[in-house]
């Protein structure tokens, strides 16, 4: 079990990171790819990924990427630099800029369970060319295993966010922090990560805490090793059905036409109520109440609105939360 310990003033400075972070949803991408596990959720996305590697001309550029990314253990903590929330390139500039004693150091604890390729000591001694090579063969996998899915991954944060920002007005910071159950447990200044690989704990020691939702982020939170960096505890979030390729990244087949179906539905004025209702998220007895109809009508249109791609919903205990997808907010935009 990992035990995160919160003084007062840790508390007033955790915070929920501002969008889906591309340098965590590719590391840990990596390991669910390599890994044993077969969530029917992510069939697809294995299958399509999988053989793009296979098939991709510049296969052996991933050879020292992927041994870096295990499907179980220590993985180093120089791949998610906190430089990440600010985006990719800040991200993959940060761990071009990584500090030789921290790549040595990493790579030594790496080692000592996983077999390396020849190229690792190279990069345990900071060559530039190395390192250089180790992010462009990032930015090549993101560009095959993450961005064609990037607006369900964002969907899938950003409902996360929307849970996250309603308990943080019900219950203030510590209701945020309770509201992480049931991976995770708060009470009397400790947030307990249940099913931790390891027995440790982490004292923020007036740093606060970034919590980082994500969509590849198997069932266990995960939290960096060194207790020197700035505090990320990264969480899995509802993947909301799955993930499809955005239209033209990737065959579609039959969802292309079910989805045309589903927005043929979407005319009428009651259900552009309920579009702009789930703004910034609602429940379905929220929209029925704003927009004066039943809650069986309210919950009949985000079911329509939902599996055209407009909309997500997460059931929290007896409510069910809406909010939009990247798509909604488009059409809700346009």
């Amino acid at each position: 079990m990992l035990k995160v310990i919160f003084s007062r003033e840790d508390i007033l400075r955790t915070r929920v990171a501002p969008a889906a972070d591309p340098v965590w949803e590719l590391v840990l991408s990596l390991h669910l790819l390599q890994g044993r596990g077969r969530d029917p959720l992510l069939t697809a996305w294995r299958r399509t990924v999988a053989h793009g590697l296979r098939t991709d001309t510049a296969a052996e550029d991933y050879r020292l990427l992927l041994a870096l990314n295990p499907p179980r253990g220590y993985f180093p903590d120089f791949l998610t630099p906190y430089a990440s929330k600010d985006g990719l390139d800040a991200g993959l500039d940060a761990v071009r800029g990584t500090p030789v004693d921290l790549l040595r150091r990493d790579l030594t604890l790496l080692a000592e369970e996983n077999l390396l390729p020849s190229s690792a000591s190279a990069l345990a001694r900071g060559e530039p060319e190395v390192l250089r090579h180790l992010t462009d063969s990032m930015v090549r996998y993101q560009s095959l295993a993450v961005t064609p899915y990037w607006p369900r991954i964002q969907a899938a944060v950003e409902a996360d966010r929307a849970r996250r920002a309603r308990a943080m007005l019900d219950g203030g910071a510590e209701g945020l922090l309770a509201s992480l159950r049931p991976s995770m447990r708060w009470a009397d200044g400790v947030l307990e990560v249940l099913d931790y690989p390891d027995s440790r704990e982490l004292h923020l020691d007036g740093r606060g805490l970034l919590l980082v939702p994500s969509f590849f982020c198997a069932r266990t939170p995960v939290a960096l090793l060194d207790p020197s960096l700035p505090p990320v505890l990264v969480y899995p979030v509802d993947r909301l059905g799955g993930l499809m390729p955005e239209p033209g990244g990737g065959p579609r087949g039959d969802a292309d036409a079910a989805q045309r179906e589903a927005l043929a539905a979407l005319l009428g004025r009651t259900r552009a109520g309920v579009l702009e209702a789930a703004d910034e998220g609602c429940t379905t007895g929220e929209v029925a109440r704003r927009l004066g109809i039943s809650a069986a009508a309210a919950s009949q249109h985000t079911t329509v609105l939902r599996n055209a791609g407009l909309l997500v919903s997460h059931r929290d205990r007896n409510t069910v939360l809406h909010t939009l997808t990247p798509l909604g907010r488009a059409v809700l935009d346009a």
